[in-house]
């Protein structure tokens, strides 16, 4: 009698604690992608009549132009990226064990550590954040910039390890979901098109909008991703 009773006690504190990871990542995939969504339509309003943040100088003067629009920009994508670590375990949670367990793991493992890498690039730019609202040498701010985006040997790899995070495993991912059959193809697709969408909104045309349609996919196809979590994949 006893054992049973302990037994039916230790079900339901592993039945508690797994409820409780289940909510914890859902609320990652219900919220990280969104705020990924608003930091690339903040950023398509700033730059709407020009402006990049390719260089440090182009950076500076941006924040300048829009002080309001970047800043919010920068912590929304710092926020989101931080919650894209829980989004991401929740689709790999939702791909289970089965056929693509492997290509989920590969795929999640890369964005995660994408977008660890990101939020810190988006911390260093509070740095930027402040040049521009106190003035100073401009040009010198903008070569501290620059070298701060890859300029040191030893963090060369953050900004590329993002970028791989970002468009490879994020495809990967999505990839895994639509081969799983654990989430309906659409989801699956929302997830993979992120990374062409950026592509063509970065090379090709030159713009942000494609990256916002791309976010707007990502936080509907995550949403069914949270769902299917809390209902019990």
């Amino acid at each position: 009698m006893a054992t049973s009773v302990d037994t039916n006690r230790l079900t339901s504190s592993a039945e508690r604690a797994d409820r409780l990871r289940r909510r914890g990542l859902a609320a990652g995939a219900f919220t990280g992608p969104v705020g990924l969504l608003i930091a690339n339509a903040l950023y398509a309003y700033a730059t709407k009549d020009g402006g990049s943040d390719a260089t440090g100088a182009e950076t500076l003067a941006l924040i300048v132009a829009h002080p309001t629009a970047t800043r919010f920009a920068t912590l929304a994508a710092a926020l989101g990226s931080l919650l894209m670590v829980p989004a991401v375990l929740a689709a790999i949670r939702v791909i289970g064990s089965g056929r693509s367990a492997k290509l989920g793991f590969i795929g999640g493992t890369l964005a995660a550590g994408g977008y660890i890498c990101y939020f810190g690039v988006n911390l260093a730019g509070l740095i930027a954040l402040s040049m521009a609202k106190y003035g100073g040498p401009t040009a010198d701010f903008a070569a501290v910039i620059d070298d701060s985006q890859g300029g040191d040997p030893a963090f060369a790899w953050v900004f590329p390890l993002f970028i791989l995070g970002n468009l490879v495993g994020i495809f990967l991912l999505g990839l895994a979901l639509l081969r799983s059959r654990t989430v309906p193809v659409l989801a699956a697709a929302g997830v993979m098109s992120w990374p062409p969408l950026h592509i063509l909104g970065l090379f090709v045309l030159g713009n942000e909008y494609p990256e916002v349609v791309g976010g707007a996919f990502l936080v509907v196809a995550f949403g069914v991703i949270g769902v299917r979590l809390l209902r019990g994949r």
